[in-house]
């Protein structure tokens, strides 16, 4: 994770160390973020659970409203249907949401369910 304390040095850290560590850092931040951009459109995750994935990665929630603009890019980016989607808002308007949210697999470990 990538807080403030990280992203400054140490005391008595190198300069060149401080960076090295910095770049580790950021790499290892890109790699999590394309994990969970592939695991947002993977078919082994449910709808429910990609469309968590994508709330995550976003910091925004599902939109309530059916005809919102966000609905088409989070049908294109998880892969679902528009229709699915909407499903998805229908059963939160209704409470019948069943699954708890989603955090994504660390990258080297398989996808269940």
């Amino acid at each position: 994770m990538n807080t403030l304390s990280n992203s400054l040095p140490f005391a008595g850290e190198p300069t060149a160390d401080f960076r090295e560590r910095l770049a580790r850092e950021q790499a290892q931040a890109a790699e999590r973020r394309q994990h969970a951009l592939t695991e947002q459109a993977s078919t082994l995750n449910t709808p429910q659970q990609r469309i968590r994935i994508w709330e995550q990665l976003h910091a925004i929630e599902l939109p309530r409203s059916s005809a919102h603009r966000l609905i088409d890019i989070i049908a294109a980016n998880t892969g679902l249907t528009v229709a699915q989607i909407r499903e998805e808002q229908q059963q939160r308007a209704t409470g019948r949401t069943v699954e708890p949210p989603v955090t994504p697999p660390a990258p080297g470990t398989a996808a269940t369910g």
